[in-house]
């Protein structure tokens, strides 16, 4: 029993859904070969069913509503870089983890957003089974839909292990997709701008 009068984080998983996913990986591992009665594996449906709700959990919460919980007006009109941020997501062909980090940009147009807000909606959007093509077209869409900026620009960075474990055995390729809106897509010196400064470093 935690008895710390601080800060303390707990997840929490539907039973229901917990117990149906638990007993179909009992039956996958059977189907693999493996004894789902062995010491080693007998905790391991549960773990697993908790584990992939905590992988998809992007699906059960809305991007826009995190944008918008944290807008504020403000005569900032210059470019707003969010860069290396994380992405952790699930290819939708094979179940098997992407990784990698997104570079996401927009330019305000009388409105901002909390900078936490940009990287918690690329979570959100990664943990729901994706292409990378299309996760990187739904951010970019979330940020033009709750802020109507004067322009978007997203690029993410990915490492497939579905190319790098199985397929292809190609571990060391990497992944690049690019969407943008407004300035980004009509500007090149703003565009230019946007691919200098992911590409740099601070001295």
């Amino acid at each position: 029993m935690n008895d710390s009068k601080g800060y303390v984080r707990f997840d929490k998983y539907n039973e229901e859904t917990t117990k149906k996913l638990a007993y179909h990986y009992k039956e996958i591992l059977g189907l693999i070969g493996e004894d789902p009665n062995r010491e080693g594996l007998l905790s391991t449906p549960e773990r697993v069913a908790k584990s992939m709700q905590f992988l998809t959990q992007g699906y059960l919460i809305d991007p826009l509503e995190i944008i918008q919980s944290a807008i504020f007006s403000e005569k900032y009109s210059q470019m707003v870089l969010v860069k290396d941020i994380e992405v952790y997501s699930l290819c939708e062909h094979h179940m098997i983890p992407f990784i990698g980090k997104a570079h996401v940009a927009y330019i305000p147009n009388g409105k901002i957003t909390g900078l936490s807000k940009i990287a918690r909606v690329v979570d959100v959007l990664s943990r729901r089974l994706q292409v990378q093509e299309r996760l990187t077209m739904h951010i970019k869409d979330s940020i033009q839909e709750a802020l109507h900026p004067l322009g978007v620009a997203v690029v993410i960075e990915a490492k497939h292990l579905c190319m790098a474990m199985r397929g292809v055995e190609k571990q060391h390729s990497v992944t690049t997709t690019s969407d943008f809106t407004g300035a980004f897509l009509n500007n090149q010196k703003t565009r230019d701008e946007f691919l200098h400064l992911i590409n740099s470093h601070l001295s």
